[in-house]
């Protein structure tokens, strides 16, 4: 099943266009950061980064769509809101290992908790996503 293509840039302005360009090219940096980052997301700063090209670079949309390693990515989300049982794994082992990291070099306990906290709130989200179908 192919996704549906993506939506032509509504008439926007010039200045909205080039907005939406620029957080759609400092998304995919941070995504890009985050594959070789432990505890740098990845997944939600592509999938910004797809919203904002969709807006406003079709070519950059198209690229990111048929990315070796973001397309399949944006395709299960694009199909069901769908993400990989792989993808799950991964989030999970890196923000698990970024976990000890921030309990042991934290200067207050609390900013540590609320690291933590936030990566337990975005792991429980990830995991109450649906599996893309096989």
């Amino acid at each position: 099943m192919k996704p549906e293509p993506a939506p032509a840039p509504e008439r926007k302005s010039a200045l909205t266009r080039a907005l939406l360009y620029a957080f759609a090219v400092l998304c995919l940096v941070l995504g890009l950061i985050g594959v070789v980052v432990p505890g740098m997301p990845t997944t939600v700063f592509i999938l910004m980064a797809a919203w904002a090209a969709a807006r406003s670079s079709p070519r950059l949309h198209a690229w990111l769509l048929n990315h070796r390693l973001f397309g399949p990515l944006l395709h299960n989300w694009a199909n069901g809101r769908t993400v990989s049982r792989r993808a799950k794994w991964s989030a999970t082992v890196t923000m698990a290992v970024c976990a000890v990291i921030v309990s042991f070099t934290a200067h207050r306990a609390w900013l540590a908790g609320l690291a933590i906290g936030c990566m337990a709130c975005v792991l429980a989200w990830l995991w109450s996503r649906p599996l893309p179908p096989p």
